[in-house]
């Protein structure tokens, strides 16, 4: 009897046990070689994963995999895992990724999880390019989620990405866990992780090295979380910069807290053109931040106007409204450690500086203030200009 029971309970705990099917890129033909374009075989195992009825892991062992630029795209039927182990590698040509702005692209997918693995997208050629003033193709960004939901990113490592190392746009509920994207602080254009038009994301435990933002964030994007971030170099964490259209969505619930820059342009930074926008930031929040040898720890600048083009002597119609900095301490590499230069148009309001220690070269730090109405509490060095 005894044994009846116990084979009638393993048979129930595999019938309710979710099956998962699994799909290795090898098996798909797809050679570890580094040199030969795998990029079909890549395709066939998504495609056989994409389809399958039960849950779905794709796996990619030890090795280098050649991948031109590449378009996973579903629906699929049921939750694909990515599982990588190995290193993706980009063509050393950068016009062999042709012009479509992205290398490896998930579009409309839900309930995709990607683990592990390393991105090399060889970027040097591409930056050469572009510092040279040559006509080059648009920058690919390395791994994008375009129309996803439901979708983790987990330790992965991005390096040398041509521009943006991961792009979140247009999705819902993402969590981005201990990732690292690092390319050398002259290497234009590329951010760490951009984010725009998402609702909903975590970014967590993750190490930025750019010569771009650590983290932009454009307009559509609400409720995003970012906690244990390292940046630097780079040119900071960004909300903007917005107000570029003049009918373009917002930016709020925002925060960033438990965060370290070291040698970064700029530490927590909100940027938008200086001419009229429907756009706004509200409902951020800036909080126990370690600033070390940051050129500009904190800043809000209204007045972008790249090469003074399309926007001189106009006012950023942007409004900045309850945006709260506090526990915000360590060195300012520049005598002004924090400025608000806000819009003649659309002043700043509800900003709250709550115990703020930041010096320059041992000693206080200043600050500016332009167009700005808010409240100041505890201990604040530089002293507050509100």
């Amino acid at each position: 009897m005894a044994k009846q029971v116990i084979f009638l309970v393993l048979t129930c705990l595999i019938m309710i046990s979710p099956i998962e099917a699994d799909y290795n890129v090898v098996s798909y033909g797809a050679k570890p070689d580094g040199v030969t374009d795998m990029t079909q075989a890549f395709l066939r195992t998504w495609k056989a994963a994409c389809r399958s009825v039960q849950a779905a892991t794709i796996y990619v062992p030890r090795g280098r995999f050649l991948l031109k630029a590449v378009e996973f795209r579903g629906p699929c039927k049921s939750r694909v895992t990515v599982k990588i182990d190995g290193t993706l590698v980009a063509p050393p040509d950068y016009r062999a990724l042709g012009n479509s702005g992205y290398w490896i692209l998930f579009i409309q997918v839900n309930k995709l999880t990607v683990i592990g693995g390393t991105l090399d997208a060889k970027g040097a050629g591409y930056w050469a390019c572009k510092n040279s003033g040559q006509s080059c193709p648009p920058g690919a960004r390395s791994i994008t989620f375009n129309w996803a939901n439901d979708i983790v990113l987990s330790g992965l490592t991005s390096i040398n990405s041509r521009a943006t190392h991961i792009v979140i746009n247009s999705c819902n509920n993402v969590a981005v866990r201990n990732v690292k994207a690092i390319a050398p602080d002259q290497s234009p254009n590329t951010d760490g992780i951009h984010v725009q038009s998402s609702r909903g994301v975590t970014i967590t435990g993750s190490t930025l090295q750019s010569g771009d933002d650590c983290i932009s964030i454009g307009p559509g994007t609400t409720n995003l979380y970012m906690s244990n971030i390292k940046c630097g170099p780079g040119h900071g964490i960004s909300i903007g910069s917005l107000g570029r259209d003049a009918t373009e969505d917002g930016v709020q619930n925002v925060t960033l807290t438990n965060a370290v820059f070291t040698g970064s342009d700029n530490g927590v930074r909100i940027k938008s053109w200086a001419r009229p926008s429907t756009s706004f930031v509200r409902n951020v929040l800036f909080q126990n931040i370690l600033m070390k040898n940051v050129k500009n720890p904190i800043l809000i600048d209204q007045n972008y106007c790249p090469d003074n083009q399309g926007c001189p002597r106009q006012s950023s119609g942007v409004r900045i409204s309850q945006v709260t900095y506090r526990n915000i301490k360590g060195t300012s590499a520049t005598q002004k450690a924090a400025t608000f230069d806000c819009s003649a148009s659309a002043p700043c309001q509800g900003i709250r500086l709550q115990d703020i220690n930041l010096t320059y070269m041992n000693k206080a730090a200043t600050s500016s203030c332009k167009n700005i109405a808010g409240t100041s509490s505890g201990l604040l060095v530089p002293r507050s200009c509100l």
